[in-house]
């Protein structure tokens, strides 16, 4: 039976695990043990070890999060009851669904993306290229207590991506939007530092955004098919990539709503980062 895996966080019980009965010795490497023994099944989208309540005695348990609930599953029946890294056998059965708990679905930050691409599609089997990155900036902000406006610098960037799946013929494009402000405009290096990480944050978010339009479907044979996400569909899609270059300046568009849904994190790029690994637009 075939499974669709996204470019979301998983949220499904089917693609989560319990692991207890782990021996409280393993602390120091103990999710490093987990993830090595685990991501043997598949792609992990993270692994938490947990100390033990008192009244269960010393020990600990983990939650091992899968992208797909196949994996999930193949690694359950393999792994529970063995012994795995540790002396004693460990059990993991697959989570229980939480009746009336309804989790927030929300976007992978753009490295697990890329994580998750190079997995099912490989490492030459999608590319992707900044459009534009352009310089919104603005000013604004209002303090009622004092009752007067105060102006403050604020750094905003544009950004437009494509992904390619060069296999299967398909294209998809984020837009994405990320501003900060700068409390004192007058030092040239806060004002460059802030701009190199608002343009980091927008490519990253736009990255993100044209990966949420792709869904993988994996099939029983491990083959990998692909297609387009049209509920994730965006008016920009239509656009040419000239009249993405120029949705600001023409303001056809509201930058609003480029402001998009939620990550999972509010950045997973630090000041020491390139941007992401996206091929620039030639001017």
């Amino acid at each position: 039976m075939a499974e669709v895996v996204e470019f979301r966080v998983p949220t499904g019980s089917t693609q989560t695990l319990l692991v207890w009965g782990l021996e409280p010795e393993l602390e120091p490497g103990l999710e490093h043990c987990l993830f090595s023994a685990f991501s043997k099944f598949g792609p992990l989208y993270s692994v938490r070890a947990h100390r033990n309540a008192a009244v269960a005695g010393p020990g600990y348990y983990a939650i091992v999060k899968f992208y797909s609930a196949g994996d999930a599953s193949r690694a359950q029946r393999v792994c529970n009851g063995q012994r795995l890294f540790q002396k004693s056998p460990v059990k993991v059965c697959v989570c229980t669904k939480q009746k009336g708990f309804q989790q927030q679905v929300l976007a992978l930050n753009s490295n697990k993306c890329q994580e998750l691409a190079n997995h099912y599609l490989g490492f030459n089997g999608w590319s992707s290229r900044i459009i534009t990155l352009q310089n919104v900036s603005g000013f604004d902000g209002e303090n009622e207590e004092l009752g007067k406006t105060l102006q403050k610098r604020s750094v905003k960037y544009l950004c437009a991506v494509e992904v390619t799946l060069p296999n299967h013929g398909l294209r998809t494009r984020g837009v994405a939007l990320s501003e900060a402000d700068v409390e004192n405009d007058a030092d040239p290096l806060e004002l460059v530092t802030a701009s190199r990480r608002v343009q980091k944050l927008a490519a990253g978010k736009a990255l993100s955004s044209a990966f949420q339009k792709i869904l993988l479907v994996v099939l029983e044979n491990g083959k990998v098919a692909v297609e387009y996400n049209s509920t994730q569909e965006e008016l920009t899609d239509s656009l040419t990539e000239e009249e993405l270059k120029g949705l600001v300046q023409v303001n056809e568009l509201s930058l609003e709503q480029f402001d998009l849904e939620e990550e999972e994190v509010l950045s997973d790029l630090s000041f020491d980062d390139e941007l992401p690994s996206l091929e620039m637009p030639s001017n």
